[in-house]
């Protein structure tokens, strides 16, 4: 079942907190870009590497206190984010290499994130110990969520489903980091507490998912040795 089928089942599910429909929507207002920048010849890999740059540079403009400014230049990132995989689906689809570049630099975007907010906690909250505390353990889960995403790919399995993927944090904590910028602090302590809850239940549905196919695939292997069995006795 593809990623976007398995996001789309309802919250009982498995399914991520961000509509499908929704998501499709953001794609079809991306295309106009898309196609601007398959004109001027820039490459999936290309616009992967930029949207590091820009959430490296998001994540300094918050650590300084600029909050709202970060906030609009993590939007631009995301949306960088969604263009890289329309332009390889655009070329016939992505590369190995790609596909990889593009898992690895979201880690390493996610981890420069979670840094910056940590800055801007440490230098402009009273007692910063409890939020970074925080942020660390959203960023713990948010790993555990993506190793355990790589690892059911690794034994052939699609484990995208789960509550809060990458697209739904990513959401959250921008959301959190508008709202702190607005002048409501807590809004950003709730987004990362939320993070951190979120992670680690859409791990233990990603565990529980990969245990269920597993199962599901050793009992009709089972049940198709029997049969083969009885047929040739």
């Amino acid at each position: 079942m593809s990623a976007s089928h398995s996001r789309a089942h309802d919250l009982t599910r498995g399914g991520s907190l961000v509509p499908a429909w929704v998501k499709q929507a953001s794609r079809a207002v991306l295309n106009p870009i898309v196609r601007g920048a398959l004109a001027i010849g820039l490459t999936a890999n290309a616009i992967t590497v930029l949207g590091l740059l820009v959430t490296v540079a998001a994540a300094v403009v918050i650590g300084s206190g600029a909050l709202l400014a970060g906030a609009a230049i993590l939007l631009a990132g995301s949306a960088l984010d969604a263009v890289d995989g329309a332009i390889a689906r655009a070329n016939g689809g992505g590369t190995a290499f790609g596909s990889f570049l593009d898992s690895t630099l979201d880690r390493a975007s996610e981890a420069i994130l979670y840094l910056g907010v940590a800055a801007f906690l440490l230098r402009f909250v009273t007692d910063p110990m409890l939020p970074v505390l925080g942020v660390m353990a959203a960023l713990a889960g948010s790993f555990l969520v993506s190793y355990a995403h790589a690892r059911a790919q690794g034994i052939g399995l699609e484990a995208s489903v789960g509550l809060a993927p990458r697209t739904e944090r990513l959401v959250i904590i921008i959301a959190g980091i508008a709202l702190a910028g607005l002048g409501w602090l807590p809004g950003l302590l709730g987004a990362i507490g939320l993070v951190a809850i979120l992670t680690v239940v859409t791990a233990i549905q990603r565990i529980w998912h990969v245990y269920r196919s597993t199962a599901a695939a050793a009992t009709a292997h089972a049940n198709d040795i029997t049969e083969h069995g009885d047929q040739r006795g």
